[in-house]
């Protein structure tokens, strides 16, 4: 009797350990923030009402491409992460999963997520999945270790959720019912480049261990790499506008996705004034606050 409760102990902790793993693997945290903004489009979209059962696949469709993207950028990184304090742990450079392993669960992740995109919703969100999944996988993940434009090559794959969930929700990407996703599109495109060059500036020392170049400006961490977060934050300013502009959501979402980008300017100043890791971590979490509660203000704002 002792015996077969060890063994059944034995096995759960077994259990409990291999999803972990799993969960790192996806970086799970990260997808679900990377979903979250693709169902948020998806219910903006003209004519879409909440039904909790379609969201609850939206999710679990994105979660499966995301995590499949996440996963893979772990695979070819399994070196890079081995060297940086920050992703040692994980399990493919901690040797705790095989790289055959994960090449297994990326497949049946991506096939998963397509299946559910392209049977629940249309074949069109599938396949803009597909390609984010590429962008992202194999054009930004090896595009670190060339130059710092990495950061606009990534950019596309991170700013292509939303666009996802409003076609998920129309089935266009193209003419009127098409406007309101590339209108999400551009705000997150934009978003990216303060959030991102916040997380450079916080993890720089990691990142040039690892050989990756995030930041603009060769020399790393200056006011010339500054100063680019504040010109893409500014420009975020007049974009934030669109959604009102196109009618889709109110005033009072406008008023607000002004004042958050009003905000997250002060924030990129600031870091151009200081050059320190203090100011940009303020200004990578101020970026999280920016787009969580913009996305949140238009929901709450919507007007067809």
């Amino acid at each position: 009797m002792v015996e077969n409760e060890t063994v059944k102990f034995s096995w759960q902790i077994a259990f409990m350990a291999k999803a972990k793993d799993y969960y790192q693997l996806t970086k799970f945290t990260l997808s679900f923030m990377v979903v979250f903004s693709c169902v948020i489009a998806y219910l903006l979209a003209p004519g879409v009402e909440m039904n909790i059962w379609k969201v609850l696949l939206l999710f679990i469709g994105g979660l499966c491409i995301t995590g499949a993207a996440n996963a893979t950028n772990q695979i070819i990184e399994r070196d890079s992460d081995g060297k940086m304090a920050r992703t040692h742990k994980r399990p493919l450079p901690d040797g705790r999963m095989e790289v055959k392993e994960a090449v297994v669960f990326v497949i049946v992740l991506l096939s998963a997520g397509m299946l559910i995109m392209g049977l629940c919703f249309n074949g069109l969100s599938a396949w803009l999945s597909l390609v984010s999944f590429i962008l992202y996988g194999f054009v930004y993940t090896p595009w670190k270790k060339w130059n710092s434009l990495a950061v606009f090559a990534g950019a596309f794959p991170g700013a292509l959720p939303p666009l996802i969930g409003w076609v998920a929700a129309s089935g266009m990407i193209a003419g009127p019912l098409s406007y309101g996703g590339w209108v999400l599109f551009a705000i997150q495109f934009l978003w990216q480049f303060p959030h991102f060059w916040a997380i450079g500036w916080v993890a720089y020392d990691d990142y040039r261990k690892a050989g990756f170049k995030l930041l603009p400006s060769e020399n790393g961490k200056n006011g010339y790499s500054a100063m680019q977060a504040v010109t893409y934050t500014a420009m975020l300013i007049p974009v934030g506008w669109f959604p009102y502009y196109f009618k889709m959501s109110g005033i009072i979402s406008a008023v607000i996705t002004m004042a958050l980008g009003l905000y997250l300017l002060y924030r990129a100043v600031d870091l151009y004034r200081f050059c320190d890791v203090k100011h940009a971590r303020k200004l990578m979490f101020s970026s999280y606050i920016y787009l969580t509660v913009m996305q949140l203000a238009l929901l709450a704002d919507k007007i067809h």
